[in-house]
């Protein structure tokens, strides 16, 4: 029998009293890893208490100790960044090479998070006024939450909950359930480290489990990565609880060619960034636009991706590996079926792939899409899948009129040795982050991921400068003091409780 994970509550796992319990299975065996419990309300709200008794505490701790216990978290994480990612490859699928890469973004969050003294320091102004100074001071909100996606287990726990308690905050995590095993991993390393209990709390649990966390009177901020449906639920129902929100969330990612880009570069960035982690990524690009006729481009690009073959986590060979869940697989095949149904001529088809010895296995090969059209299924939701459809455009304007129609401004990119074209495209652009003869253009974590549109709801961004303000409040002072006050005043003793 395989044992069932536990919560992180005051700082100790401890089994969870719920009859109500998820299988976490390997996509690429359907073999039950673990099992996943879904906490109790009663559970739920001990986690929230005591995270807020923590708080009471935790915010008197100077900054500069904060990033101190930071720094020896960045190094727990950097001594067991391969342990860790193997945990990652076992529940997601995911290559060896891929899961190294998402322990790895997130550690350098973590390591941004250690310059926490400086990102707190307020403003100050002289003479605002005669004799009056003005300055604000930076303070962290209270108890925070965050409820983050399959598709990255280590990255996007590790955007949230470091820089949230790094400004003073205490923190509930409600992982994944799919794949929660490398949450429970990153909070026992967070224990490690020597950060005091009560200050991250780790819950386990589906809608039921986030659902009694929005609406929590406790929880004073919520950070969300996921589907475009659950983000708007998530928004919608935090903000009418009156808490502070950010929700990152679909995508529909564009690449431009210009006819002028080198052709090996394209091509060997367009393939893995559509079908690297089995396409499984809010950043992937998941629609090629060629400006221009695209016949010669798509000729040796399917030949490229033909020669990418999914499979095992450890198989060096590997591309990328299966889809998270046989839901979602069907899904993807339904909008390949669905686009061939609409009209696209599917180029290369990946609906029949299977790795020999795990047939059972969520596999989808590599498919490549031309002649789409803006009002083809397969064009207007999101596939989350090794999918790639092509467009042509007749020109750059073109290119940027498909774009910005598009409802989702989460990432995009161009390909062009043109530095005016260049700048043209990252003008007129209306997406939140942008790359040049870059695939796919998510910041270091000393900025911020900037989605626009429909890929985001709320005012301030994850990670970067925009989550400092996301995690805390300004408080403004005006002050005079009296000449009085320094000429021979009377010695006065001020007793603090």
């Amino acid at each position: 029998m395989h044992s069932r994970l536990p919560l992180f509550l005051e700082g100790e796992f401890v089994a969870s009293t719920s009859h109500r319990v998820i299988s976490v299975i390997n996509p690429a065996t359907q073999g039950l890893l673990t099992e996943v419990p879904c906490a109790t309300e009663d559970e739920v709200n001990r986690a929230v208490a005591s995270a807020k008794a923590a708080f009471a505490s935790w915010k008197e701790v100077p900054a500069t100790d904060r990033a101190r216990l930071l720094m020896k978290y960045a190094q727990l994480l950097k001594e067991h960044h391969d342990e860790l990612a193997e945990i990652l490859s076992q529940e997601t699928g995911k290559i060896f090479a891929d899961a190294k890469g998402d322990v790895w973004r997130g550690i350098e969050v973590v390591e941004q998070a250690c310059n926490i003294p400086s990102l707190l320091m307020g403003e100050t102004a002289e003479n605002v006024a005669r004799e009056i100074d003005t300055y604000s001071l930076i303070q962290p909100l209270g108890v925070c939450t965050g409820i983050t996606p399959f598709n990255f287990p280590a990255m996007i726990p590790l955007w949230m909950f470091p820089l949230a308690i790094a400004c003073g905050n205490t923190f509930v995590l409600k992982p994944s359930e799919q794949d929660p095993m490398t949450p429970s991993r990153l909070a026992e390393l967070f224990a490690e480290a020597g950060f005091p209990k009560g200050v991250l709390q780790v819950i386990h649990g589906d809608r039921e489990q986030v659902d009694q966390l929005l609406t929590h009177p406790d929880i004073r901020a919520i950070s969300f990565v996921g589907s475009a449906p659950v983000g708007q639920h998530i928004y919608r129902t935090g903000t009418q609880h009156l808490k502070r929100v950010q929700c990152m969330t679909g995508a529909k990612n564009h690449m431009v060619v210009m006819p002028d880009a080198n052709k090996n570069q394209v091509i060997n960035h367009l393939v893995g960034a559509s079908v690297g982690a089995a396409g499984q990524r809010c950043m992937a690009i998941s629609v090629a636009i060629f400006v221009g006729e695209s016949r010669a481009w798509l000729e040796d690009l399917k030949a490229t991706l033909a020669q990418v073959k999914p499979g095992f986590w450890n198989d060096e060979d590997a591309g990328f590996g299966p889809l998270i869940s046989p839901q979602a697989k069907a899904r993807v095949l339904r909008l390949i079926a669905q686009g061939k149904a609409e009209g696209a001529e599917c180029l290369l088809d990946g609906s029949d792939f299977s790795l020999p010895g795990a047939e059972a296995g969520n596999w989808v090969g590599p498919t490549l899409f031309s002649k789409v059209t803006p009002d083809m299924t397969i064009y207007t939701e999101e596939i989350f899948g090794p999918v790639l459809l092509a467009v042509e455009a007749n020109d750059l304007d073109d290119a940027l009129a498909i774009i910005n129609a598009n409802p989702f401004g989460n990432g995009t990119s161009i390909f062009t040795a043109s530095g005016g074209a260049a700048r043209y495209f990252q003008h007129h652009v209306e997406v939140g982050q942008v790359g040049i003869n870059v695939p796919i253009p998510v910041p270091l974590p000393f900025f911020s991921f900037t989605g626009w549109k429909n890929s985001f709801y709320g005012d301030h961004h994850a990670y970067g400068k925009q989550a400092v303000r996301f995690y805390t409040e300004t408080k403004t002072i005006t002050a005079r003091w009296f000449d009085h006050d320094a000429h021979g005043a009377p010695n006065m003793t001020i007793q603090l409780k």
